[in-house]
């Protein structure tokens, strides 16, 4: 996954080269164009949040539309790949004249496009961010919490709710995300004045087998460890734990091993593993938080994880927006109205929502802590409210 220099370099060429080439802003009695750019195919795939989102869309045409319009959504497929991605941002924003992009969910497009999406004075409401780009960049807004803040929560319950000791770091880096995790790790320590017993940054993704880099761990004296994997990963890091007889360890997680599919491979989990759910968890059934999603979801086959809710939000914050603009809704209105637009609250999100004027967007700082036990193949929850960064 981790994205090749040379194609990256030529993923900018092609920016470069298309820079200032964008069509017309959008804005007729015709279909609202809205895109995404997202990892439907390649190593690592989040089809769940364009496929949300459509569902929004959908939905909300079934009921008349955006003032009588309706909106055609345009999910394009970047594959993991930064040529590609490049390519599918300048063909939704400027072959089709999107209005803007929403319910984005992909490891590597931020990091390409953010620059493109400047020049071209459109906005993307990130279903899922990822890369560090997608919480740096002005035009750039994801609804979701991002793996950094999820770092710092995972740690902050590790550390001060669950009183844990000797806490370590494994991470896998890919492209430049090694600073952002320092940087969150570096925040864990400024808001509790504790600092990582041990720290590894050479963990690789798609790893064949981790049990050195676990030994190294467990020779360290790490009695919990924080680790940043895919679900494929985390279960072979939990297996080498197994193996090793090592049953007694705290593994704090990120959302991304949050699935039904993750529960139900593992059956040794030591001592539990934590993980901050950035959005309502969505393995509460009967939860009034999720009860929409849930329905519309279903009704649509989407599977229900936490890559649908942020698609879902998404699309649904986008609609709140537009329909509040008076006159035509083009790119410039609806740039217009996402920057002046007010914080919209969501049950299923711990922070209220909004885009605004600022240069960065990291503002959700929530996340709702739950469980997966050692033999149990489910995820409970383990507070009845959310988990909040502290304010500086």
């Amino acid at each position: 996954m981790r994205p090749a220099r040379r194609l990256v370099a030529l993923a900018a060429a092609v920016l470069l080269a298309t820079a200032g080439c964008a069509g017309a802003e959008s804005g007729s009695s015709g279909p609202i164009v809205v895109g995404s750019v997202n990892a439907l195919s390649g190593a690592a795939t989040f089809p769940e949040a364009s496929q949300a989102a459509k569902a929004v869309f959908d939905a909300a045409n079934a009921s008349g539309g955006v003032n009588g319009r309706q909106i055609e959504y345009k999910a394009l497929d970047d594959k993991g790949d930064p040529a590609a991605a490049a390519a599918a941002a300048r063909e939704v924003v400027g072959r089709d004249e999107a209005v803007a992009l929403v319910g984005s969910s992909s490891l590597i497009e931020c990091e390409i496009n953010n620059k493109y999406y400047e020049q071209q004075k459109i906005l993307s409401m990130q279903g899922i961010g990822v890369d560090p780009a997608c919480f740096t960049s002005p035009n750039i807004g994801p609804v979701n919490v991002g793996p950094y803040h999820d770092m710092t929560l995972t740690l902050l319950y590790g550390s001060e709710t669950l009183k844990l000791n000797d806490i370590c770091g494994l991470l896998e880096i890919a492209g430049n995300t090694l600073p952002s995790y320092q940087a969150a790790i570096d925040e864990w320590s400024a808001i509790t004045g504790k600092k990582l017993k041990y720290l590894d940054a050479t963990v690789p993704y798609g790893g064949s087998d981790y049990t050195s880099y676990i030994v190294k761990a467990r020779n360290a004296g790490c009695k919990a460890i924080t680790v940043n994997p895919v679900e494929p990963d985390s279960i072979g890091q939990l297996k080498a734990a197994a193996a090793q007889g090592w049953n007694d360890v705290t593994w704090l997680l990120l959302t991304s091993v949050y699935s039904e599919n993750y529960a139900k491979a593992i059956t040794n989990a030591g001592a539990g593993v934590y993980v901050p759910a950035e959005f309502y968890p969505f393995t509460d059934s009967t939860s009034p938080q999720n009860k929409d999603w849930r329905e519309l979801m279903t009704k649509n086959n989407i599977p229900l994880t936490s890559f649908s809710q942020g698609g879902y939000l998404a699309a649904k914050y986008f609609l709140d927006v537009v329909k509040g603009i008076s006159g035509d809704v083009t790119r410039e209105s609806v740039t217009k109205a996402l920057r002046e637009m007010k914080p919209i609250t969501d049950p299923m999100v711990g922070t209220p929502y909004v885009f605004g004027p600022g240069q960065t967007h990291h503002d959700n700082t929530a996340g709702w802590p739950i469980k997966l036990a050692s033999g149990s193949n489910k995820w409970e929850l383990v507070a009845d409210d959310w988990l909040r960064i502290p304010k500086k």
